[in-house]
């Protein structure tokens, strides 16, 4: 077999000059980007409410009644989606590493307020309807996850760590959109079934962080 075989053998799409024309991994990000878009406009909308002066309803009263949690949950959650999924951009990132460090703190930022805020809003807001104990402990324990992986990331990063700083933004950055993924686990049950009990909505509220987690595990090893 000669060389000029064994190099048609993986063929590259190459410009006239010489530059690779292959699809840039933008693909990734894009997706990310339409999944935070979800708990987005949500928060979006929930910010109208308060600012605009909405009626007071059972099921908002105790955002009028304590607002800084709820408006700091909705825009740290909002900028860590959206701003985040750059940094899974591999060509970007490597081409503005400057850009990468300075968003990467600023992601940490925002995470740690939106795990932390999203943990006082489960403890101290009051229990709306159809919300259990399992639901509860489920937001506790994936809050506590997500803020631990900020930590253990941006410690990894310090140590020059590179492979466990990736691993721990990754798992991180997989709880912090899971909210767009929930959307989806809850939306064929309500099609299909009707309203949500305490147990069904728990369990596919948790099948959003499952989810996003297992795609997280799979993009770590794959690395």
């Amino acid at each position: 077999m000669t060389e000029s075989s064994v190099r048609g053998a993986n063929p590259q799409k190459v410009r006239p000059g010489g530059r690779d024309t292959k699809v840039p991994g933008w693909m990734g990000p894009t997706g990310l980007i339409l999944l935070s878009v979800i708990p987005v406009v949500a928060g979006a909308l929930r910010l109208g409410e308060l600012a605009g002066g909405a009626a007071v309803t059972p099921a908002n009263a105790r955002f009028f009644a304590t607002p800084l949690p709820v408006v700091a949950h909705i825009i740290g959650a909002s900028l860590y989606g959206i701003v985040g999924a750059f940094q899974f951009a591999k060509r970007f990132r490597r081409r503005r590493p400057g850009w990468h460090r300075m968003a990467g703190r600023i992601l940490v930022a925002c995470g740690l307020v939106a795990a932390l805020s999203g943990l006082w809003m489960t403890l101290f807001y009051p229990r709306p309807e159809g919300d259990g104990d399992l639901l509860e402990a489920f937001r506790l324990v994936f809050g506590t996850a997500m803020a631990a992986s900020l930590v253990l990331g941006f410690a990894a990063v310090r140590r020059r760590d590179l492979r466990r700083h990736r691993a721990w933004m990754i798992r991180a950055y997989a709880i912090g959109v899971a909210a767009g993924t929930q959307a989806f686990t809850q939306l064929p049950w309500m099609l299909l079934v009707g309203p949500l009990g305490e147990i069904p909505r728990a369990l596919l509220v948790a099948a959003g962080w499952v989810i996003n987690l297992a795609v997280a595990e799979w993009i770590i090893r794959r690395r």
